[in-house]
């Protein structure tokens, strides 16, 4: 309901049984010379029946009616319709309802006899817009609540790594597809073992919402216990999917995920495609998509297990790119076609990469820009960095050359 004019005409029901009140009333509201259309119920049964009582703007209440009685009409009337205006209509006697029902909800009350037009203009105008501030107090209540939600659920997506390494920056950026849309089931997460080697997964749960978000965070959370716990490979992803069968809403909901293991000692890295597509990999000359073997998402068909490793050799310096589809499936400029895999390897290659951070920024901002907001899905970005010498010498435990450790593990967006 938004604020209106003179030129606005209200909706009003009169709840009222007695005929010589209503018509009172009804002259009263000519009087009045608010542009009005009036619709009068004579029960609160009459008012549940009433088609457009949803749409009204204020209702003027009796509280004595044939099926009910007192305060509870109040009560009844809000829940019948949550959106009006309420204005109680008491007798000289029962001036003390009157408060009682205001507390109770009402936007204002008038005793009977004792109403001219120009209060009563001024009750119903003042009662809409005392209930248009109590909805939009009400809908920011809801919008920071909803946003502590998200924010709770985020720090699930996106958690602290854990990295012992100094020479690897993990840098990462989640971000809701538009602004205040609920949150998708985009996760991702890096470790590093005690072997040295860093285990990493980016992960994309079908569907928008807390269910999504929820089934995220809880595939994130198994990852890395099972990571932890020594579980690798197809292993690992055969139990990933038996926890999602298990934890999953609705039997249609399935997840990719990218699995990437990095071994310092050989300057190599395992990957697994899960209907996942493949990371980019950037060396000093150029970036590129990894070619690797794709496998079935989690979920579609429970069991099959049709996951086959991908072998990568590393160059002593580069970065490794794992990101969802929101990142790619944006629109490119003003032509219909969707930006992809080469235009973001395009975008890639404009941008300088000094600063880690500034270019995911740099990529996010690039990519909505083109898209102008045409596509709404969420993305997650992974970035791992190294710089070494000869091979991947600088990936081992920060501890055994006597440094501490340095992580990076970027904003939320």
């Amino acid at each position: 309901m938004t604020g209106f004019g003179p030129e606005r005409q209200l909706r009003i029901i009169l709840v009222e049984d007695d005929d010589g009140d209503a018509l009172l009333v009804e002259e009263l509201l000519i009087d009045t010379g608010l542009p009005h259309e009036l619709i009068r119920c004579s029960s609160l049964a009459g008012v549940r029946a009433e088609a457009t009582v949803h749409a009204a703007d204020c209702i003027l209440l009796d509280l004595h009616l044939p099926d009910t009685s007192g305060i509870g009409a109040v009560a009844a009337v809000r829940q019948i319709a949550p959106d009006a205006a309420i204005i109680v209509l008491t007798g000289l006697a029962e001036s003390k309802a009157g408060g009682e029902a205001v507390a109770a909800g009402a936007q204002d009350y008038l005793v009977k006899g004792q109403v001219a037009p120009d209060l009563l203009h001024r009750a119903v105008r003042y009662a809409v817009h005392r209930k248009q501030a109590e909805r939009a107090s009400a809908d920011i209540r809801a919008d920071r609540l909803r946003a502590e939600e998200n924010a709770r659920l985020e720090r699930g997506l996106l958690p602290q790594p854990m990295i012992a390494a100094s020479s690897i920056r993990a840098v990462s950026r989640y971000l809701p597809g538009r602004e205040r849309a609920l949150l998708g089931g985009d996760f991702l997460d890096v470790v590093q073992t005690p072997d040295g080697q860093l285990h990493a997964i980016v992960g994309d749960v079908s569907g928008h919402g807390p269910d999504a978000a929820a089934l995220g965070v809880c595939l994130r959370i198994a990852w890395r216990s099972l990571t932890l716990g020594g579980h690798r490979a197809e292993e690992l992803l055969l139990l990933l999917e038996r926890m999602l069968v298990a934890e999953r809403t609705q039997s249609d909901l399935f997840a990719t995920v990218t699995l990437a293991c990095l071994d310092p000692a050989q300057g190599r890295a395992t990957l697994y495609l899960a209907g996942h597509h493949a990371p980019l990999l950037t060396t000093p000359e150029r970036t590129y998509e990894v070619p690797a073997q794709h496998g079935i998402a989690l979920g579609i068909a429970p069991g099959l297990a049709n996951w086959h490793a991908s072998e990568l050799v590393l160059p002593d310096r580069g970065a490794l790119v794992i990101y969802t589809d929101g990142l790619v499936e944006g629109h490119e400029g003003k032509e219909p076609q969707r930006l992809g895999v080469e235009g973001l390897i395009r975008l890639m290659d404009r941008i300088p990469a000094d600063d880690t951070d500034q270019y995911l920024d740099e990529l996010i901002t690039q990519v909505r820009e083109l898209n102008a907001d045409r596509h709404t899905d969420d993305l997650a970005i992974l970035r791992l960095e190294w710089d070494g010498s000869g091979r991947l010498a600088g990936l081992v435990p920060a501890q055994a050359a006597g440094e501490s450790p340095s992580p990076q593990f970027g904003r939320r967006g």
